[in-house]
């Protein structure tokens, strides 16, 4: 890797959203247009992030701006992704539960798509999609994964609200929370579990690599 200068030029009056979308970042890996459009707006002028990129770079972090969906990022710097201790450094892990409840809520944005007042879903609503699905979390896996999807920017709600007529408000962030390997894995297991109910056996290729 080659040696690296810090220059950051910019007005006075810049540097504390500078500053906010920094921490915004790195606390909860994304910015919306639509949550924080100031934030937002900031960090995708060309300008604002080439200098935000040019810090982020030195944590090997980078930004990256989805201006059609109206999401700033936080990615892994590429010259850093094979650096140890720091590729996976922005990755969760989400457990298989919470894996499978992050694909039924980006199901349900896309279906929703096209309301002018936002993406939403009732809690009612989608606990029976869930449901459909064949998976029952317990009311008590389900707030946590609600929780921590909340923290990182996929979805808001009000947490005093627990009501089936609760509304969750699905943002445009939930099409850039996939880790390849972890939904490879979930998809495999769908595919043997389903291949046991048929009285199959399962393909010796996902059995092999599952291990």
């Amino acid at each position: 890797m080659s040696d690296r200068s810090l220059q950051i030029a910019m007005k006075e009056e810049d540097s504390v959203l500078f500053k906010r979308c920094v921490r915004k970042l790195l606390e909860s890996t994304f910015l919306l247009e639509e949550k924080d459009e100031k934030l937002y707006r900031f960090a995708a002028r060309e300008s604002n992030r080439y200098e935000i990129s040019q810090y982020l770079k030195f944590m090997g972090f980078d930004i990256l701006v989805d201006e059609k969906s109206g999401v700033a990022m936080l990615v892994a710097n590429e010259e850093d992704e094979e650096t140890v201790g720091l590729k996976r450094a922005n990755v969760i892990t989400f457990n298989t539960l919470q894996y499978h409840l992050l694909l039924v809520l980006w199901e349900v944005y896309l279906e929703n798509l096209g309301y002018e007042e936002g993406n939403f879903v009732t809690r009612g609503d989608l606990i029976d999609k869930i449901k459909s699905y064949g998976v029952y979390p317990a009311s008590t896996d389900l707030k946590s994964a609600f929780k921590l999807f909340k923290k990182y920017n996929l979805i808001d709600f009000d947490e005093n609200e627990t009501g089936e007529e609760a509304n969750i408000q699905l943002y445009p962030s939930l099409q850039f929370g996939w880790d390849v390997p972890q939904f490879r894995t979930v998809a495999e297991e769908y595919i043997k579990t389903s291949s046991v109910e048929e009285g199959e056996e399962p393909d010796s290729e996902f059995e092999e690599e599952s291990q």
